[in-house]
């Protein structure tokens, strides 16, 4: 596999289409923080990191609105292999855009669009969701 946070963003999305209840990724520490993202900002239910057959695992719980309506509506990976893509700061805003956030990987971790612009700190755009 070459983009394995692609493949995790793909899966969320495809299970959230089909209206999975979980869905399982092999898990790495920038998978789980992606993860952990996406749980603070309201995408997903829940995570766990698992050991399945020797091989650590996240389950991840997606959510839906109460009108059986997905909360993930899309994903866009922005940075992959063949082409990074790093922005500055002061090109993110204050507010961000409206329902969609920014995953960016900074030298403080990987951050909102948002809370990157309040550290002031720029850095590689991973994804885009809303």
């Amino acid at each position: 596999m070459t983009d394995p946070i692609s493949d995790l963003l793909v899966r969320i999305r495809n299970a959230s289409h089909r209206m999975f209840e979980k869905v399982d990724v092999p898990s790495s520490r920038v998978k789980a923080a992606i993860v952990r993202i996406l749980k603070a900002e309201g995408f997903i239910a829940n995570y766990k990191v698992m050991e399945e057959k020797g091989f650590p695992t996240l389950r991840i719980y997606l959510k839906y609105a109460p009108n059986k309506q997905e909360v993930v509506q899309g994903v866009k990976r922005v940075s992959r292999p063949g082409l990074r893509v790093y922005r500055p700061y002061k090109a993110f805003s204050k507010r961000g855009e409206a329902g969609a956030v920014m995953i960016v990987s900074t030298p403080k971790g990987l951050l909102t669009d948002r809370q990157a612009f309040q550290a002031k700190v720029g850095g590689e755009v991973l994804c885009r969701i809303w």
